[in-house]
């Protein structure tokens, strides 16, 4: 892989252990974000400190590279597609746009991978959502269709809610209402697939949340069933299909009591519940997201150790200090400069051996 260069759009914590994994190669990173502090910057070749809608830049900066992937969903649509002119973008825009749309998503995991969801409904005006909300009869959530995540732009709706109150505060008419659904616990998978449509799964795990972040995950998902797994596995691979996915898929789950999975949402990169495979896998997620991008064959999945990963949230990236000398855990910390409460600065994962 010598001389290739790999575009990284986004320059947080994933855009940064993005540009390590492709280091192992040789492989050169450009990363583009607009924060000068962003965290990638500090292991990348070249630097590119401009505003996503700033087309000319983005030019300048897919020229310059042989492939483009992206280490989140919230970049402007137009944007990717002005990629696409001038280098390979992984995954495409096209996946991009049913990421970024939860309805979009949603009606995409029903109609075209059918797979399995929770009840939902658009809500682009109050009458919608008031009879969408005496339809489902029930606990639901009131989610925007954009820009959600860690539980931003949700709100949860009982039987006493106030429902023009929640319409007007929550000041959008680009909503979906989602039934509640009471799960059992939360899992998530990744699928890698390449050129050719070759995959490469991730076993399955449990994702812990704390003020609807995730806290820990927990590699392999105890106590799970192979009929589980295997369900789990045929989701991933029928939504990666039928996406044409080239890169690397999160997709979060909700198990039910009866065993049955619902797909939550879904995420085209690296994922934070992937974290546990940089020191738990053969391949990790990131290596694996390079490998995918660039045309290398995908990695194996195998596990080497059980892993348990514990994000370090604001003030507990001090926690770092304690756990940097402990043989059975290997610490990760994102070099952000800035120690705010709710931001993820780091994750340690903790070796089962």
């Amino acid at each position: 892989m010598k001389n290739k260069i790999l575009g990284i759009i986004g320059g947080g914590q994933l855009g940064r252990m993005t540009a390590l994994a492709a280091a192992k190669y040789g492989i050169e990173c450009h990363v583009f974000d607009p924060d000068h502090d962003a965290p990638a910057f500090q292991v990348c070749s070249k630097s590119f400190i401009n505003d996503y809608k700033d087309l000319k830049a983005i030019e300048e900066f897919s020229s310059g590279v042989d492939a483009v992937l992206y280490e989140f969903e919230n970049i402007p649509l137009s944007s990717a597609k002005h990629i696409e002119k001038f280098s390979l973008l992984r995954p495409s825009s096209f996946i991009l746009s049913v990421s970024q749309d939860r309805l979009v998503e949603k009606k995409f995991l029903c109609e075209k991978a059918k797979v399995k969801t929770a009840k939902f409904y658009e809500c682009s005006s109050y009458e919608n959502l008031e009879s969408s909300f005496n339809e489902i009869k029930g606990l639901s959530v009131l989610k925007t269709r954009r820009f959600g995540y860690d539980g931003k732009g949700q709100i949860k709706l009982d039987d006493h809610a106030n429902l023009k109150k929640v319409w007007e505060s929550i000041g959008s008419d680009e909503l979906i209402l989602e039934e509640f659904v009471p799960f059992k616990r939360e899992l998530s998978i990744i699928i890698a697939r390449d050129y050719s449509g070759k995959v490469k799964l991730y076993d399955i795990v449990e994702n812990k949340h704390k003020n609807h972040i995730l806290d820990q995950t927990i590699a392999p998902a105890p106590n799970i069933s192979n009929d589980s797994k295997n369900k789990a596995k045929s989701i991933a691979i029928k939504i990666a299909t039928e996406l044409g996915l080239v890169g690397l898929l999160a997709i979060e789950l909700f198990e039910l009591n009866d065993g049955e999975l619902l797909v939550n949402e879904i995420a085209p990169r690296p994922h934070n519940s992937g974290h546990w495979t940089m020191d738990g896998c053969v391949t990790d997620q990131f290596e694996q997201a390079v490998r995918a991008t660039m045309g290398i064959e995908l990695g194996s999945t195998e596990i080497l150790y059980n892993v348990i990963m514990q994000n370090l949230i604001g003030k507990d990236i001090f926690l770092v200090d304690k756990y940097i000398n402990d043989p059975h855990c290997r610490v990760h910390n994102y070099g952000k400069k800035e120690v705010r409460s709710g931001r993820k600065m780091g994750h340690i994962n903790h070796i089962k051996i």
